[in-house]
């Protein structure tokens, strides 16, 4: 989230300050908003001046856009308060924190069906973005590797990937100058498909995108497809194009609840994949990882090697300081959850996404936009009303619900859909409340006809989709 000057002068006075009732047991004069202040205050004072200016937020659990986890049991909790000092970059002090990270590691490789002879590595990360950013620059460096080495040139690299995608590959395109060849969706189609990634590759494609649960639709992208595409171009014309899958929604899902699907380092040309802890592994935010399938995908001369902290130390990360916390507490998931436990979450989380989207769907005025391959409810009107769905959205914020609505990308922008993630806090209760309240609030409306006013936001420039 990015931050700006706030200017105070040009405030009035009650803009200017904080004024609590409680602050006059302490204090004479009130606090300034966006200067430090000149003395402190009593560690209670501070406290409820924070707690109570944050029920102005929504409550975590009616945000039911979110993917991210809510709730840990108590011995996580636990766990992860012994552990709030402990700073996960000094290895050297903390031996064993580093050789939990190595099981982890070890544990989603396998998790992800690397096979025996498959060398993997891999690494945690604050989540996803910084996963994926991490990934393609590493294929991105062995594409440049290579060229050089064919005596070619290597200013012109591009990456593919579909609108489906997350800012994060943006990002990413941006800041290390690739060029994107974005895959439009369509009215009929929401991620992408083979055809679309043979029309757009080329000797300088440093990376194909798969996107399995996105942030739009809650959709797979086809690997498999995608995958033997990319092994008959590497048979007929040499060009050995890796495939990143995101996987941050769907890489703690589909293992348990589909194994059968072949998404993962199964195929061939699947040469790195990162998961979101903080999403599906069911652990706060913010943890991420990402695994290449060899060690071979991650250039030597990307990994940096520094023993100021006590002993020769390799990096491979974005940012250096970082919590233990959070990887410990995905260790304390994957040992007390087990596969077994982690499969009955998913079928929960599952068993009650087909519920909910059943009763949208009977009741006439919802259809579903996806196929419910994760527990991710997209949906909209089946027929338009007189009123936008961002209207129900906001009549929904009265009884506490934050449902998420939005235009999908370009070529698909006329369309607007809702979304409904089913976390494990999500109980069968809920989705009868969340039901009986959205069919409410509509025919409240509808009732009414009021006015509606459709954001004017371009959907790949700071999209409110998330």
């Amino acid at each position: 989230m990015l931050a700006k000057k706030v200017n105070p002068p040009g405030m009035s006075g009650t803009k200017q300050e904080i004024s609590p009732t409680y602050s006059l047991r302490y204090f004479t004069e009130s606090i300034p908003k966006y200067h430090i202040p000149k003395d402190g205050m009593p560690a209670n004072a501070a406290y409820q001046l924070i707690h109570d200016a944050l029920h102005f937020d929504g409550r975590t659990a009616f945000d039911i856009g979110s993917f991210t986890t809510i709730w840990m049991e108590p011995e996580a909790q636990k766990l992860i308060m012994e552990n709030l000092g402990k700073n996960f970059i000094d290895r050297f002090e903390y031996p064993e924190t580093a050789e939990i990270h190595q099981r982890i590691v070890n544990m989603l490789g396998h998790l992800f069906n690397a096979h025996e002879q498959d060398d993997f590595c891999g690494t945690a990360t604050v989540g996803s973005s910084e996963a994926i950013e991490l990934g393609l620059l590493a294929h991105k460096w062995t594409w440049k590797r290579n060229r050089i080495k064919q005596g070619k040139g290597a200013d012109k690299p591009n990456i593919i990937f579909g609108a489906d995608a997350h800012i994060c590959w943006d990002k990413f395109a941006r800041y290390f100058d690739v060029e994107p060849r974005i895959i439009p969706m369509e009215k009929d189609r929401f991620c992408t498909d083979a055809k679309s990634v043979m029309e757009r590759i080329d000797e300088n494609t440093i990376c194909v995108g798969a996107i399995m649960g996105t942030t739009f639709t809650g959709a797979c992208d086809p690997v498999k497809e995608i995958n033997d595409l990319l092994v008959q171009v590497k048979e007929n014309k040499g060009w050995d194009i890796p495939i990143h899958v995101d996987a941050a929604s769907a890489g703690f899902i589909l293992p348990f609840i589909n194994p059968q699907l072949e998404w993962d380092f199964r195929l061939p040309q699947v040469r790195s994949i990162n998961v979101s802890g903080h999403k599906f592994g069911l652990v706060y935010p913010g943890v991420g990882w990402l695994i290449f399938k060899n060690h071979t995908d991650l250039p030597e001369d990307l990994i940096f090697y520094v023993n100021y902290l006590g002993d020769d130390m390799p990096t491979y990360t974005l940012n250096f300081s970082r919590g233990s916390d959070m990887v410990l507490a995905q260790y304390y998931n994957l040992l007390h959850l087990g596969r077994s436990g982690y499969t009955k979450v998913m079928n929960n989380c599952m068993n009650n996404a087909r519920y909910l989207a059943n009763k949208l769907t009977g009741s006439g005025i919802f259809e579903l936009v996806n196929n419910l391959e994760l527990p991710i409810i997209t949906f909209r009107f089946k027929k338009t009303p007189d009123f936008a769905p961002f209207q129900l959205s906001q009549k929904l914020r009265e009884r506490g619900w934050m449902l998420p609505a939005y235009n999908l990308p370009e070529n698909a922008d006329d369309m607007t859909v809702m979304r409904v993630v089913v976390r494990e806090t999500f109980s069968r209760d809920m989705a009868e409340t969340f039901y009986d309240d959205i069919v409410k609030a509509y025919q409240t409306i509808n009732k009414t006809e009021m006015e509606h006013l459709r954001p004017n936001v371009p959907p790949r420039r700071g999209h409110h989709v998330t």
